[in-house]
């Protein structure tokens, strides 16, 4: 089975195991199916919930007023225990975790959301687990993504993952609440989200944290429209993070509607208006049409227009028609020293790089 790029949301209905401390002998249970899973080959992402509760737990339950500051207090406090709770429990498996702290911001700023995925990358390619989490110690109302479930949604588009899986205490969505009526059916799959399939989704069950099936929904939502499969499923079903990633039928699938590469240049085409262009010669013409190969600094003999790293630029060709669309990796000043330039001189000139390519394959479109 070829690896897969597999985001695990875990809750902190599933974390606590609906108590007020974190229920540890489950979370070790949880690691050992995900190092399980990143022996087979996959590439594994923890979203982590839970860390306002690891404070209250670490602080001994203290009584505190409601305010922004002790939630942040509380969550700064948290966020150490968490992530050495999680670092000694991944260690068993000899395997090393990376913690990623994001706010809305972070994912909403384009050089920012460029920089977090080239870590959550680098995390990756090394083998490494990434555990993300919200950055509450810092994040206010104005820059907060909210709950933990569309944090996951926005960490799978940034990670290009194949799966994300949405662990609670619930069994997924069902045609009515199972709390109260005893003939509710399991949704075992959903092709379309719309607002009769909103209603049935309530709030937080637990009290514990901040979200619900309802915000499960909008992050099944936002994911699938970027191609990424989604799953909703409890926690306590045995293997559930291997069966899941196999395909089998446990809770409520949300299949993607689109590949990534597809969503992502929609996205190029309907996005924000080029910012600059990009002029290259004859060489590049062929490689990028008829190889279908990326574009190179080697092949760009002039810069136009003031542009930053990922944005958007029109690639015009020798005859002054534009070929195609791409999102840059490289701002317009650096672009205008490497041009021309054999890729392995741009660390060189540069002192610096984000990779070889000025455009990649992937984030081309051709007009």
């Amino acid at each position: 089975m070829k690896g897969k790029t597999i985001v695990v949301k875990l809750g902190t209905s599933v974390l606590t195991g609906g108590t007020r401390h974190l229920d540890k002998a489950h979370m070790v249970e949880l690691v050992r199916q995900c190092a399980s899973l990143h022996r087979a080959g996959h590439r594994i992402i923890v979203v982590t919930s839970a860390a306002i509760a690891a404070g209250r737990e670490h602080l001994g339950f203290p009584e505190l007023a409601g305010t922004m500051a002790n939630k942040q207090m509380l969550a700064a406090v948290g966020q150490t225990q968490l992530i050495q709770t999680w670092q000694s429990l991944f260690n068993i498996y000899g395997l090393h975790v990376g913690q990623l702290l994001l706010t809305r911001a972070d994912l909403e700023d384009r050089e920012r959301y460029l920089n977090a995925r080239d870590s959550l990358r680098a995390l990756l390619d090394h083998r490494i687990i990434p555990v993300i989490n919200e950055n509450d110690a810092v994040a206010t109302n104005e820059i907060k993504v909210g709950d933990n479930d569309n944090l996951s949604a926005r960490a799978a588009i940034l990670a290009e993952a194949d799966l994300l899986i949405l662990l609670t205490d619930q069994r997924g969505l069902f045609t009515a609440d199972p709390r109260n009526n005893p003939d509710a059916q399991l949704i075992e799959e959903v092709q379309t989200i719309d607002d009769t399939l909103r209603k049935l989704a309530g709030g937080s069950v637990s009290g514990l944290g901040t979200g619900g099936m309802a915000t499960k929904l909008q992050a099944a939502d936002v994911a699938r429209r970027a191609g990424v499969d989604v799953v909703i499923a409890t926690g306590q079903v045995p293997e559930v993070v291997g069966r899941l990633a196999a395909g089998d039928r446990v809770g409520t699938r949300f299949p993607a509607l689109a590949t990534p590469l597809e969503s992502r240049k929609r996205w190029i085409l309907a996005g924000p208006p080029p910012h600059g262009e990009i002029h290259i010669d004859a060489g590049a013409v062929s490689a990028v049409l008829d190889k279908g190969s990326s574009l190179l600094p080697k092949g760009i003999v002039r810069v136009e227009g003031r542009f930053r790293r990922g944005e958007a630029v029109r690639i015009v060709n020798p005859d002054g028609r534009e070929l195609a669309r791409g999102i840059c990796r490289y701002d317009a000043q650096d672009l205008e020293r490497i041009k021309g330039q054999h890729s392995d001189q741009i660390e060189t000139l540069l002192g610096y790089g984000y990779g070889s390519v000025a455009i990649h394959r992937d984030d081309l479109v051709l007009l």
